[in-house]
């Protein structure tokens, strides 16, 4: 008996050790998450139609003890629930074991490791990225605020941490397109210039969009340039190169008119006086651009001003040339306009949550956005903030941009609080092919009622002469349709939903 007793307690206690230094293994193998998200709801179960548990902010760091699919189950806050894993990011980004470089120009970011997977972006040669996740033959990688999948094939792994790879300065070199350009345009709306060519360096001040400065040197992908008699580093991404000085181009460009009757003003405001009229195909000088404002050459000793909006510039010259070298997955030289819907003293509708139209849609936009523009296309919004923007102002911007596609965003309600769904319109028949292409790419991303491609009788779609569409990303008048789209998740599920559908439309028109 007291040796049944004994080989009892050395089984326990031998389970007991087992049990110690598996748990110790697995706590020193646990995998950590955190929270990219502004929001992310820790759910009951994998997927959207469970309960919510929590919400958790941003940088939140989570302990994953499963996964399913596309959901993790998670510790946090000494609660456990389920989490959208494409709201996270591996804990290991701040101090990454491994980077990746890229050996050739333009390779493509996919949204899944595979060759027809959407195109998010793209890395350039000689860029540096962390390193998340490795399969078969691709490699999940963070560039930027973007996470996505690379070839193995085009790229050179190396080990070091973050902040290794963000102070790396290599020898300047100077590269035949610096030989050959003088002056670097930036492209986008603001960026920081820094006084070393690393991530960490102190801050000199901000580029803003279409200022230009004069090259000096080049460190692999940082460019420095003359920033107002300092010298400073700037990502070469966020411009272009040439060499022609702002002077020159201003001297070279031109305006049409593109409205009979357009008024030509004294000062740069609508309350301004009228000094005459001109009509539609009318071709004048730029001397310079105030604001929404051209300041142009009227004769050889008058002067004046035109709305930009009721224009269109020689600026589209090297568009088609881009176009015609456009490279399937990609948006390469496609102007887009987005219309985020009202502003200002128009706050469109309301849901019974409170949440505003003209505020959601906006976000939409910002979102949608920076998508299109990694996949390379040239982006503009008719709103930027909060203020009202008339609705023929907002076609003549895709006149004057000769834009490829204009996307007006809202959000639908009436009466009826039980009606839902998403609509996509347009009005000229040759609209209905994008219509239907971004109509299907929402389709596979949101869960709302398809309430099909329709044909509607909107002013920026009627007076468009542009390629335009309008979409109804469902109901605020439902009130669980309200609380669905008021999520960062809906807007990231719609948002790509667009994307693919026009990226889908361009690949399409390539022969």
């Amino acid at each position: 008996m007291k040796r049944n007793i004994l080989i009892l307690c050395i089984v326990i206690l031998i389970s007991c050790i087992t049990t110690y230094f598996s748990g110790f293994v697995l706590a020193n193998n646990e995998e950590s998450r955190i929270v990219f998200a502004e929001k992310l709801h820790l759910r009951e179960g994998p997927g959207l139609s469970f309960d919510i548990i929590d919400t958790l902010e941003k940088n939140k760091r989570l302990k994953v003890l499963d996964r399913q699919g596309d959901w993790l189950y998670v510790e946090v806050n000494e609660k456990k629930g389920w989490v959208a894993s494409w709201l996270t990011q591996s804990e290991q980004i701040n101090n990454v074991e491994k980077y990746a470089i890229a050996q050739v120009n333009q390779l493509n970011i996919r949204l899944e490791p595979s060759l027809s997977a959407p195109v998010l972006g793209q890395l350039h040669t000689g860029e540096q990225v962390v390193v998340l996740n490795e399969r078969n033959e691709w490699v999940q990688i963070q560039h930027q605020q973007l996470t996505g999948w690379v070839s193995s094939e085009f790229i050179t792994m190396n080990e070091g941490t973050i902040d290794e790879l963000n102070n790396t300065v290599s020898e300047k070199t100077e590269s035949a397109e610096i030989k050959e350009s003088n002056h670097f345009t930036i492209i986008v709306d603001a960026v920081i210039v820094r006084q070393k060519p690393n991530l960490k360096s102190k801050k000199l001040g901000i580029a803003k969009k279409g200022e230009q400065f004069a090259i000096l040197a080049r460190d692999h992908h940082w460019i420095q340039i003359d920033f107002n008699g300092k010298k400073g580093w700037i990502y070469s991404f966020y411009g272009t190169f040439d060499n022609s000085s702002i002077e020159e181009e201003k001297e070279e460009q031109t305006i049409t008119i593109i409205y009979n009757g357009t008024n030509i003003r004294k000062e740069p405001t609508t309350s301004s006086d009228v000094i005459m009229n001109v009509q539609a195909g009318e071709q004048f000088n730029i001397i310079n651009k105030e604001h929404d404002w051209y300041k142009i050459q009227l004769s050889e000793d008058a002067t004046g001003y035109v709305a930009s909006w009721v224009v269109s510039t020689n600026e589209q010259s090297v568009k088609q040339d881009k176009k015609d070298n456009r490279k399937k997955g990609t948006l390469n030289g496609v102007t887009i306009v987005l219309d985020p819907g009202h502003g200002g003293n128009d706050q469109g509708t309301a849901g019974l949550r409170n949440t505003i139209e003209k505020e959601i849609t906006l976000k939409t936009a910002e979102l949608l956005k920076t998508k299109l523009q990694q996949a390379g296309a040239e982006v503009y919004l008719t709103r930027e903030s909060d203020v009202y923007v008339g609705l023929h102002k907002r076609v003549s911007l895709a006149h004057q941009l000769a834009a490829d596609a204009f996307i007006s965003i809202h959000y639908d309600a009436t009466e009826d609080r039980t009606i839902s769904g998403f609509t996509t319109y347009y009005f000229h028949s040759y609209q209905e092919s994008l219509a239907q292409f971004v109509h299907d790419g929402l389709s596979d991303q949101i869960k709302l009622r398809d309430r099909g491609v329709q044909q509607g009788n909107y002013l920026v779609l009627r007076e468009n002469k542009q390629n335009a569409i309008l979409v109804e990303l469902g109901y605020l008048s439902n009130p669980s349709e309200e609380k669905l789209i008021n999520t960062d998740l809906f807007r990231e599920q719609a948002t790509m939903g667009i994307y693919e559908g026009v990226l889908q439309y361009f690949d399409a028109q390539l022969k």
